[in-house]
């Protein structure tokens, strides 16, 4: 099902007819991929690094759990998002690799700067200027991907792309824990920004651009272009992409608002015994913690992250509504056994729950984005992966943090349970809007297939 966008221009060659030509080497684009998995890795290295570093930088600044809400959600959030549009427009005209390569330069100075702030204004600032710098990561990423790969292996691919992720938060929270331990929180900055600069040079230098190619095997065939204002009409007349963002903002929602808690839940409520665990690996708690919930999230999400793709793109060969499926069921899943990972007494089973819950909730990541940019042509993909992260990150990453921190303050003060319980429920209460999701990619999976254009 297509629509033209501007009557009298031909579409874009990606859409023509005739064989799908990739425009690189299998190679090639192999190297391509994992580049920009490497990239996507240091993104998220250098946005969650600072969830394991919450408590001692609230202890060390005098910090209250709104104020590691808004910094490590809303303001990051705001800008990150809204910079986003704006990039990805660019983005559908210039060289995204380079778009690319500037914007790691960008975010991996800025990290490392956060090891000079002295208090609360300083690194909410600098936190801004990460997520400056990361606003111009996914979008362009996405659309290049899509340009890489062929169709039946666009979720694949994506999934492949979105363990950045989960290894990225890995990475973050055992080295920002084992390193804070040892070296203290500034250090951990200092180390989270520097590898970010090497990949910069090598987005710079060696990520290829396809358009060219790709236009040298349609000779003839205009490239079609849309405004901001088209691409957005025409898919405000696709309820797929729309039931897709609200239920992944609501997954980041939950997400996003976990993370900055999590170590922090299990210091407050787990003390003894993971001060015991800790001991008998020769490290402190939080260092402990950053690489238990690194190495359990991070090997859990991945497997999801790449599981999910796989479903999607073999039993979306017959159906398409199989792409919705997973994640439907997933949502519905995690909510039980994230109740049970934090309701526990034992330390050891919940984190173990945290493995199954990181599993479930990295299932959507393939389907969803393959989905956003099945249901836009070609010229409008990098600007449709912009509005989807828009929606994703701004509920997500903009209000989860700070919802939870707000709720845990609320439950701490305002009815009197204390820090250890305040946060407890205020993550029980969030986890249940996962019913929100499940309905909206139950809703996503009755139009997927007469909205689906390429």
């Amino acid at each position: 099902m297509t629509e033209a966008v501007n009557p009298g221009v031909t579409a874009a060659p990606a859409a023509a007819a005739g064989p799908e030509v990739m425009p690189f080497s299998k190679g090639y684009t192999r190297y391509a991929m994992f580049l920009l998995l490497g990239i996507y890795i240091v993104n998220f290295l250098d946005r969650q690094v600072i969830n394991i570093l919450a408590e001692p930088i609230k202890n060390d600044l005098g910090l209250a759990d709104w104020q590691l809400g808004l910094m490590s959600g809303l303001m990051f959030a705001l800008f990150y998002t809204f910079l986003g549009i704006p990039i990805a427009r660019l983005a559908e005209r210039k060289n995204r690799a380079v778009i690319i390569g500037g914007a790691v330069a960008v975010w991996s100075g800025f990290t490392a700067l956060c090891a000079t702030a002295g208090n609360f204004t300083q690194l909410l600032v600098y936190r801004i200027g990460v997520g400056v710098g990361e606003a111009g990561c996914t979008p362009p990423a996405h659309s290049l991907i899509v340009d890489y790969t062929p169709k039946e292996k666009r979720a694949s691919a994506l999934a492949f792309y979105s363990m950045g992720v989960p290894i990225g938060s890995l990475l973050g929270l055992a080295m920002g824990g084992v390193i804070a331990d040892a070296y203290g929180w500034r250090t951990a900055f200092l180390v989270a920004g520097a590898p970010g600069l090497i990949f910069a040079v090598l987005a710079f230098f060696t990520l290829k651009e396809p358009r060219r190619v790709m236009a040298s095997h349609a000779k003839g065939i205009a490239v079609a272009s849309a405004t901001f204002g088209e691409t957005v009409a025409y898919l405000m007349k696709r309820r797929t992409f729309w039931f897709i963002a609200l239920a992944a903002a609501v997954k980041a929602f939950i997400g996003y608002g976990h993370a900055p808690f999590t170590a922090s839940f299990f210091l407050r409520n787990h003390t003894v015994e993971i001060a015991g665990l800790a001991a008998d690996f020769g490290l402190k708690s939080v260092g402990f913690l950053g690489l238990a919930i690194g190495v359990i999230t991070g090997i859990g999400g991945a497997i999801g992250s790449v599981t999910g793709g796989w479903i999607a793109d073999k039993y979306g060969k017959a159906d398409l509504r199989a792409y919705m499926v997973a994640p439907a069921i997933a949502a519905l899943l995690g909510i039980p056994i994230y109740i049970i990972a934090v309701s526990v007494d034992s330390a050891v089973l919940g984190l173990s729950m945290l493995a199954i819950n990181a599993f479930l909730a990295t299932l959507w990541y393939g389907p969803v984005y393959a989905t956003g940019q099945s249901v836009a042509p070609p010229h409008m993909r990098a600007t449709a992966a912009a509005i989807l992260l828009f929606i994703v990150n701004l509920i997500g990453l903009g209000l989860g943090p700070l919802a939870v921190g707000i709720l845990s303050d609320w439950l701490n003060t305002g009815l009197g349970l204390g820090s250890a319980e305040g946060v407890r429920w205020a993550l029980i209460i969030s986890a249940l809007f996962g019913v929100v999701a499940f309905g909206c990619f139950w809703a996503a999976r009755k139009t997927i297939r007469e909205e689906t254009i390429s």
